[in-house]
């Protein structure tokens, strides 16, 4: 069993180191818990764009070229992401190149320049970006779905922003994020593969050890006042309609949220599952569904998205919900729930196959939730769920005063489908 190390700096940082003997790579992750959620709306977009301007060129490494050039000689694979509640950057290599990969990855964490000219140059790339996920219906309806739940707050705003924004940022802005955010008691290192702990103890030391504890700034807390059912419709010529249909659920420390995991599955893992059988086999109106449960800080929501036939959109509504009433009003029977249990444990494995699969399994839990339980501990949790457990965490947030639909699609007659909205 893969384990994984914690070690605490004085200095606020936290350093997750996981030891593969038999791994043929490394990984370096540096995890910040910025995104989204924690910029102002005046920010909104500003995590995402400075993450693309870290690749831009530090004082060691004037530009992309010299970054990007170094980093393919060594055969590395490497990136970096912004979400709503952490950003990250990491590279994966041959073990021999670990020293390599430490030191460029470190580098453009801790050393951007945030140039002028090139901030400029990509304001046009992160406005394309922009514009690719709006032409792209199942990106929209996420992010329709997220302004329904919350509205004119952090948590209902896109992760990329909005153009005004991006064309109106300057240099200043990403100095003053980045020395606000980018703070050793907001970042977690984690370094897997073909290690040896010590060494990367003392790179660690040498690099982000230096580093001082500032003043953590933290997320806003989202308000919540939903009393009845929800719908947002954005209108689009499609030839297919794509919905979000979604509940209120638990924060990331909530202990059902394993429950909601494998809730997930019954109603859409495998070719198997409810929804995809009584949507794509039974009525052949769908050709993907996927149901899980999204957890932050502050909050949770637990999701149905497909893409459906238009012309059969209040049909493929009221199953939906009649399948998450069944789930309450029914007990799941004990072949289902066996079989529920060894598809989410065997699909988790089989994720867990490479050193950077296991930095963003411990590095995720330890960014959000400041503490890594093991894969054991995760099995143990999922095989231990009875039927009343998952009956109850139903009952639970499949209620009508937290329903919400979000649908794009050539879609006008918003109060017909107003009336589909109820358990």
């Amino acid at each position: 069993m893969v384990k994984s190390n914690l070690k605490n700096f004085s200095n606020g940082l936290r350093l997750i180191t996981i030891p593969m003997k038999d791994s043929l790579t490394v990984t370096v992750l540096v995890l910040v818990e910025t995104g989204s959620f924690y910029e102002s709306k005046k920010q909104s977009g500003l995590s995402h764009f400075l993450e693309h301007m870290c690749f831009k060129g530090t004082v060691e490494r004037p530009n992309t070229m010299v970054i990007s050039s170094e980093l393919d000689s060594i055969g590395s694979q490497y990136n970096a992401f912004t979400s709503n509640e952490y950003t990250g950057y990491y590279a994966k290599s041959s073990p021999r190149h670990l020293n390599k990969i430490l030191d460029i990855v470190s580098d453009i964490y801790l050393n951007p320049t945030f140039s002028k000219n090139e901030i400029e140059k990509e304001k046009g790339v992160i406005i394309e970006e922009i514009n690719m996920y709006e032409d792209i219906p199942q990106k929209q309806v996420h992010d329709l779905f997220a302004s329904l739940l919350f509205g004119d707050q952090p948590s209902g705003r896109s992760v990329l922003g909005n153009k005004e924004n991006v064309k109106n940022m300057k240099r200043g802005d990403f100095v003053k994020y980045h020395k606000d955010h980018y703070i050793p008691n907001k970042t977690l290192v984690v370094v897997s593969g073909q290690i040896k702990e010590e060494e990367i103890l003392e790179l660690i030391k040498n690099s982000f050890g230096k580093l001082k504890k500032q003043k953590f700034i933290p997320q806003k807390k989202t308000k919540i006042n939903q009393k009845k059912p929800k719908l947002a419709i954005k209108y689009k010529d499609t030839d297919q309609a794509h919905i979000v249909l979604g509940f209120r659920s638990y924060n990331v420390y909530h202990k059902d949220n394993y429950i909601l995991d494998l809730l997930g599955i019954i109603l859409s893992g495998g070719f198997s599952s409810r929804l995809f059988m009584k949507l794509r086999e039974e009525l052949g109106v769908a050709y993907y569904v996927r149901a899980g449960n999204n957890s932050s800080i502050n909050h949770g929501d637990f999701t149905i998205s497909a893409g459906v036939s238009k012309d059969k959109i209040y049909e493929i509504i009221r199953e939906i919900l009649k399948e998450c009433s069944k789930i309450k009003d029914e007990a799941i029977s004990h072949i289902e729930l066996e079989k529920s249990k060894e598809y989410l444990i065997g699909n988790m494995k089989l994720e867990l196959e490479s050193s950077d699969a296991w930095a963003m399994y411990y590095g995720g839990q330890g960014i959000l939730r400041k503490k890594q339980q093991d894969l054991d501990f995760f099995e143990k949790k999922i095989r231990s769920i009875t039927p009343v457990q998952i009956q109850n965490a139903a009952k639970d947030i499949f209620q009508n005063k937290g329903l919400n639909l979000a649908i794009v699609g050539p879609f006008k007659d918003i109060k017909s489908i107003e009336k589909t909205l109820y358990l």
